[in-house]
């Protein structure tokens, strides 16, 4: 075979493979665009296909418009019974009044929120004992403490809101009957949890954290379920070099909950913090960066709770601490919906419920600023 044929047949087999290589690589293409849209545009859950969950619709357009029971699943608002009580929100719904709970209820947003199952949560925590030690190879093993038990049982109560709309309303295809009732539910809520988890009684509610007994102590000598405060120096006030008091606040936490700590108080406290400054003329209080990024005091970020107590003798205006670890929010997963078109013709009732439940866990985990002489 000739060289000039040998030539021809070689280029001939580099142009198939050449080829094959680019609709290899077109398909691979292909596939990476699809996936992206995929990514741009993901399903609701419960959205099969880009069909609507059947069980939403049915909520929606059957129950919530119309009183159309049938098919809906029932949920009873009484633990202690088995009477009737209400319809259970569909997920996406229910996820909708989650959302917007946690962005409006500061608390939440930054507290250790459980869902149950069930009307109580319990959990134990350990306090005291030394359950370790030291030896050589060949060294005796002394016995060691044995830590304490403490039960934490979150006071809980049933939290509801009772919005209306107009049958009217209802009717017009137009009105988002969905958007306006999470809205309406979770803006009903938020107000009221977040007064809860702040200064609530514990009874039929959750106990706020503003609540529970107070002293001096610290963390060794302090009994189990007791908050350390700090004070001001000054009643109703900031005693001089203010800002050393707050740097007292913070180093008074451990260090293990320093990470992911946060400052709690109202805007009124806040307004006064932020005109604070260093010997040099410098602002404790520095503003976020972005929108996404919180302002920050001493490095640690601040949370605006209105619930918390304007500056006054012996107030409690000021709190520092790690709330994932020192409070905990117990909730029922599922939000339930009683719809009543009888009680205020022509308006329609959206009786909501859902059993809320908190409490400190850890009362290491919490500091308090008392603003007082001592």
């Amino acid at each position: 075979m000739t060289d000039q044929v040998m030539d021809g047949l070689e280029a001939s087999f580099d142009m198939v493979a050449q080829g094959e290589r680019i609709e290899g690589l077109e398909s691979e293409v292909a596939a990476l665009k699809g996936a992206l849209l995929a990514q741009q545009r993901p399903a609701l859950d419960g959205v099969k296909g880009g069909a609507v969950d059947p069980a939403r619709s049915a909520f929606v357009e059957r129950y919530l418009r119309q009183g159309m029971e049938a098919g809906l699943e029932l949920k009873s608002f009484s633990g202690a019974t088995g009477a009737a009580g209400g319809y259970a929100v569909p997920r996406e719904i229910d996820q909708l009044i989650g959302t917007t709970l946690k962005a409006i209820s500061p608390i939440r947003s930054i507290a250790n929120v459980v869902r149950t199952g069930t009307a109580g949560y319990r959990k134990l925590v350990t306090s005291g004992g030394v359950v370790s030690g030291w030896a050589s190879e060949t060294g005796a093993r002394a016995e060691t403490g044995t830590p304490s038990f403490n039960e934490i049982v979150p006071p809980s109560g049933e939290l509801f809101a009772n919005p209306a709309a107009s049958q009217a309303m209802l009717d017009d295809a137009q009105f988002d009957v969905e958007g306006w009732l999470a809205s309406e539910i979770a803006r009903e809520f938020a107000v009221a949890e977040g007064a809860a988890f702040v200064s609530g009684n514990g009874t039929n509610k959750p106990k706020g954290f503003l609540t529970y007994t107070t002293t001096s102590e610290a963390d060794s000598v302090r009994a189990f379920g007791s908050l350390q405060y700090l004070a001001s120096g000054a009643a109703g006030a900031f005693a001089a070099n203010p800002q050393d008091k707050l740097v007292d606040l913070v180093q008074s936490l451990r260090a293990p909950y320093r990470q992911g700590a946060c400052f709690v108080m109202n805007s009124a406290t806040l307004a006064v913090i932020r005109k604070m400054k260093t010997s040099d003329g410098a602002f404790i209080w520095q503003p976020g960066l972005s929108a996404a990024q919180p302002a920050t005091l001493l490095g640690y970020p601040v949370v605006e709770a209105e619930d918390m107590p304007d500056i006054a003798a012996n107030s409690l205006s000021i709190a520092f601490g790690n709330f994932q670890m020192g409070y905990v929010i117990a909730e029922r997963s599922d939000t339930s919906i009683l719809r009543d078109p009888f009680s205020n013709k022509p308006f329609v009732h959206f009786y909501a419920v859902k059993r809320i439940g908190g409490g400190v866990a850890n009362s290491e985990a919490i500091k308090l600023m008392k603003f007082a002489a001592t």
